[in-house]
């Protein structure tokens, strides 16, 4: 039996950390906790700045994850800007900018990840990220100037903020590399869904090709040209290219770091040393593969079962298993998935019509289903989590058969 630990320290400030620490004081943790962020803003939540936060449907303190009455429940030393800069393992300290060290007896890395950037445009304006509090403040101040808006990347993020500026009145192009926004991500039905949601809503669709230079004048952005030779005038551009895990400040410590922090399937990551959220990579115990999840849900799920293996004796540490579940908001659809759409062999509708924009979906993988999809449905959606969950025996004569997205 190891000796209950006296001081623990997370760093990030994030949905996983927040997580963490609550359950850490949650089932029974008493010592000295710290909270480490890189931003000034106490810990809020990220799928709103996309949503109702850019919109301006929410004020930005309406995403903050908990009070400040909440926070100081929690008996925290909260220390809000201040980025880790490094690891000193062999001493258990973390390395703040400014050469402050914070001493732990056990470490949880919830750091994130930062969003991906167009090569060359880091100094220019009007040319934008969407990951941060700061960003979508600085988009929604854009956008009410109602601008000319170029999105690079037809995912999650590039596919709602073109909903938000369709529906603020901004004129939209999005630049995606795939037949249809989200496609990778959801498949050619879903796609095809929402490419003709976006532009009956008015949004200019480039498809399958890729923005190969962002133009400027006098550092501020005027536009893009395509890997085809066509240029597309802009104002201003958001950049939706997915996102990078922040592992650098740990390059000198023992921590392996990949897409990632590398853990085990108890999301231990070293001697001490855990991980969680955004920024933990694991092995799934389906498949064995290691996987990252940039979900919500996620984050908190694994806040919990960090804190659980923190407090338990080694022998009793428990693997990490999740249903995936992430949502998307886009116009009138509100669009649900329960486990990983990803390298599927196809998808069967259950009910509904995409049509229609109401519909839900079994994806289905070497002969079990994998993930579910409800597009307003949420009812009937409920119903099928149990069968990704349980890894659930394809049907053997399935109704409609569709083919799915074949990806890596």
């Amino acid at each position: 039996m190891t000796s209950p630990p006296t001081r623990i320290v997370v760093v990030g400030a994030s949905a996983a950390g927040l997580a963490t620490a609550e359950n850490l004081r949650r089932l029974g943790f008493d010592g000295r906790l710290t909270l480490i962020g890189e931003e000034t803003e106490q810990p809020y939540d990220r799928p709103p700045l996309s949503k109702q936060v850019l919109s301006g449907a929410w004020k930005a303190e309406r995403a903050s994850l908990r009070t400040p009455e909440a926070l100081a429940a929690l008996d925290l030393e909260l220390r809000l800007g201040h980025r880790a800069t490094g690891l000193d393992a062999h001493r258990r300290e973390v390395v703040l900018a400014g050469a402050d060290r914070i001493g732990y007896d056990k470490l949880v890395v919830a750091t994130g990840a930062r969003a991906r950037t167009f090569p060359g445009t880091e100094d220019v304006e009007g040319v934008h990220t969407l990951r941060t509090m700061n960003d979508a403040v600085r988009l929604r101040e854009e956008f009410l100037g109602l601008p000319r808006l170029l999105i690079v990347g037809g995912g999650f993020i590039g596919a709602e903020a073109a909903a938000v500026a369709r529906e603020m009145g901004c004129e939209v192009t999005l630049v995606t590399d795939t037949a249809a926004p989200m496609e990778n991500a959801l498949g050619p039905v879903v796609g095809t869904m929402l490419a003709d949601a976006h532009r009956a809503a008015g949004v200019q669709l480039e498809t399958g090709t890729h923005v190969a230079e962002v133009l400027t004048q006098k550092r501020r952005v005027t536009g893009a040209r395509l890997t085809d030779g066509r240029t597309l005038e802009a104002d201003v551009v958001l950049v939706g290219i997915g996102a990078i895990p922040n592992t650098e400040w740990l390059q000198n410590s023992p921590v392996r770091t990949g897409n990632g922090v590398e853990c085990d399937g108890t999301l231990r990551a070293g001697e001490r040393i855990w991980a969680a959220g955004d920024v933990a990579s694991w092995p799934d115990e389906a498949t064995g593969q290691r996987i990252r999840i940039e979900h919500r849900t996620n984050a908190g799920e694994q806040g919990l079962a960090v804190a659980r293996n923190i407090l338990a004796d080694p022998s009793e540490a428990k693997p990490f298993t999740t249903v995936p579940y992430v949502w998307s908001d886009q116009y009138d659809m509100k669009i649900q998935v329960h486990g990983r759409p990803a390298g599927v062999d196809g998808l069967e509708l259950v009910e509904g019509d995409p049509a229609e924009r109401r519909f839900t979906a079994l994806y289905h993988r070497e002969g079990q289903v994998c993930a579910a999809i409800g597009v307003n449905s949420m009812r009937a959606l409920r119903s099928l989590r149990p069968l990704v969950a349980d890894r659930a025996p394809w049907p053997k004569t399935p109704g409609l058969a569709v083919p799915g997205p074949v990806m890596s």
